[in-house]
């Protein structure tokens, strides 16, 4: 599924009159791409809607791409085999790349389980602004939080390929931030985003 040319040999890249430098003058404002990972129920949703609220609120173009969301459409013919995980992953990355380049802050919330897939999203941005996030919260915090019951399923067997039971999560070794969201509160997470983003001249 996953291919690292175009399946097309008849198609060119067009170049448009604006580059990074213009759009972000003209914009006030840079393109980033915050990538939160994390186990299901460790807080990457909550977290990502959190700092999108407070940056629109200051006059900064934020939008989140959430998991489940994209999997209603973009990703809807996808499932959670290891190569479906690997294409939704691609795919998002790809979409983050766009937002970026139009100058928004893009939040994604995925599990994103695996190192390489999110080594590749961040290759795809320059350096500076790709800023991995990873929500730190133990399988039993998260299992204690799952208000749909995934965790539950999953353990009875009715959920195959479930990260953190019967697939893995490879965790980030060296992320720009781990957010201890299995103990602090959302308020001081989402402050520690704001002020990693001001500090890095993102806003």
């Amino acid at each position: 599924m996953n291919q690292a040319q175009p399946k097309s040999k008849h198609i060119y890249w067009h170049h448009g009159k604006l580059d990074a430098a213009d759009r972000e003058k003209n914009l006030a404002q840079k393109g980033a791409v915050i990538w939160f990972t994390g186990l299901s129920g460790s807080g990457k949703s909550t977290v990502a809607r959190e700092v999108e609220l407070a940056l629109v609120e200051n006059g900064k173009n934020a939008y989140v791409l959430d998991g489940d969301n994209i999997r209603h459409g973009l990703n809807k013919n996808l499932g959670f085999s290891p190569d479906d995980r690997k294409e939704n992953i691609r795919r998002i990355g790809e979409v983050a790349k766009l937002f970026c380049e139009a100058n928004v802050i893009a939040l994604t919330a995925f599990i994103s389980p695996y190192k390489d897939d999110r080594n590749t999203a961040r290759a795809l941005v320059p350096k500076g602004q790709f800023f991995e996030i990873y929500c730190e919260a133990s399988l039993e915090v998260c299992e204690k939080r799952d208000t749909k019951g995934l965790y539950k399923k999953a353990r009875a067997g009715e959920i195959p390929e479930f990260t953190g039971i019967s697939a893995p999560y490879e965790a980030p070794s060296s992320p720009e931030m781990i957010l201890h969201t299995g103990t602090e509160s959302l308020e001081e997470s989402t402050r520690r985003v704001l002020d990693l983003l001001q500090e890095k001249g993102i806003i």
